[in-house]
C-alpha cells in the first residue's frame, strides 16, 4: 500500500516537473485555471459587495479607490460581478466538461469495442448530431429548454459529448486489437470486466484531455448564449451577459462595462487551452515524440539511471 502511494506520488511530482520544465505557457495556463478555480470556489470571501448591491448614487462611476473597476448603470461593483462570474464560468465549465467527457466515454468505449453494425448506427447518429453548426444547435436547444444555469449545463454538455465521442471510440478501437485483450476474451471474462477492467484504463488519457480542452470551449459558448439572452438570466453575473444589453448600450461612455468581462473571459480561456494543450502534449502518445513517452525530462533521468547501473557494475 506504502509503495503504491509513494508511486503515485512520484509520478505526480514527475509530472509536475516535466510540466514547469518542458511546457512554459503550460504552466502558466495551469497558474490562471488554478487562479480561476479559486476565485470562483471563495467568491463569497473575495468580492467586496453583493454581486446584485445597487448604489444609485454611484451609476456608472469610474474606477476609484471604493469601486476598482468601477460600476456599472445600476451602481453594481463590477469587481464583485466579475468574481461571481468566474463562479458561474466554474459551474458551467467543469459541469459541462465532465458530462462531456462522460458522455463521450459511455459512447465511444461501446461504440469502439462492438464494432459492427452497431457502431455503424452509432456513428451516424453521431455524424447528424456534429454537421449542425454548434451555436445554431445550442440557440436551438436552449430555446427549448429555456434560459438557465441547469439547461446550459446540460445543454452543451450532451451536445459536446456526442461529437467528443469520436475521440474514444479511435482510442478504444487500437486498443481492443491487442494481443491481451483476445488472450482475457479467451478465457472467458466477459465484455464488461473487459471493458471497465482493460479498456477504460488504456483510454484514460484522452479522456482528461477532452475534459480540459473542452473547458475553454464550453464557457465560450456559455458566454455567447448569455451574450444573446439565451444562457445565464440575469441578474445573475455571467460574463457573457456582462457583455451583452448594458455593456452594449453604455460602452462609449463607460467602457470598464465591456473591459473588465471581456478581459476576464479571454485571460481565463487563454489559460486553459495552454494547460490543455500541455497535459495532450504530456499524456498522449501519439505526441510524445521519440523519446519512449517521458519527455526531456524523463529522457534525461533515465539516461543517468543506465550511468549509475554502469557504474555500478564497474565498482562490482
Amino acid at each position: 500500500m506504502e509503495k503504491a502511494l509513494s508511486g503515485r506520488g512520484s509520478a505526480v511530482a514527475d509530472f509536475i516537473k516535466r510540466l514547469t520544465t518542458e511546457k512554459t505557457m503550460g504552466t502558466v495556463g495551469g497558474v490562471i485555471v488554478l487562479l480561476f478555480f479559486f476565485v470562483g470556489i471563495f467568491a463569497n470571501f473575495l468580492a467586496p459587495y453583493g454581486y446584485n448591491e445597487t448604489n444609485m448614487l454611484a451609476v456608472l462611476a469610474a474606477p476609484s479607490g471604493k469601486f476598482i473597476l468601477g460600476t456599472d448603470q445600476l451602481g453594481r461593483d463590477m469587481l464583485s460581478r466579475i468574481i461571481y462570474g468566474a463562479r458561474i464560468s466554474m459551474y458551467v465549465g467543469v459541469g459541462a466538461s465532465a458530462l462531456d467527457a462522460g458522455l463521450a466515454t459511455i459512447i465511444g468505449i461501446v461504440s469502439g469495442y462492438f464494432g459492427g453494425k452497431f457502431d455503424l448506427v452509432i456513428q451516424r447518429f453521431v455524424d447528424a448530431v456534429i454537421v449542425f453548426p454548434n451555436l445554431f444547435f445550442y440557440l436551438s436547444v436552449m430555446a427549448l429548454l429555456g434560459p438557465g444555469l441547469v439547461q446550459v449545463i446540460f445543454c452543451l454538455g450532451i451536445l459536446n459529448g456526442i461529437g467528443s465521442s469520436r475521440l474514444i471510440r479511435s482510442a478504444v478501437m487500437a486498443t481492443r486489437n491487442n494481443v491481451y485483450i483476445d488472450a482475457i476474451r479467451s478465457i472467458g471474462s466477459s465484455n464488461p470486466r473487459i471493458l471497465f477492467r482493460h479498456i477504460l484504463p488504456n483510454v484514460l488519457a484522452p479522456i482528461i484531455i477532452i475534459f480540459t480542452i473542452s473547458m475553454g470551449g464550453v464557457i465560450i459558448a456559455e458566454a455567447s448564449l448569455s451574450f444573446l439572452g439565451m444562457g445565464i438570466p440575469p441578474p445573475t453575473p455571467s460574463w457573457g451577459g456582462m457583455l451583452s444589453g448594458a455593456g452594449r448600450q453604455y460602452m462609449m461612455k463607460a467602457p470598464w462595462l465591456v473591459i473588465w468581462p471581456g478581459l476576464a473571459l479571454s485571460l481565463v480561456v487563454y489559460g486553459i487551452n495552454m494547460f490543455g494543450d500541455a497535459l495532450r502534449d504530456l499524456l498522449d502518445p501519439r505526441l510524445r515524440g521519440g523519446v519512449g513517452g517521458l519527455g526531456e525530462y524523463g529522457a534525461i533521468k533515465a539516461m543517468k539511471a543506465r550511468e549509475k547501473k554502469q557504474k555500478a557494475k564497474i565498482t562490482e
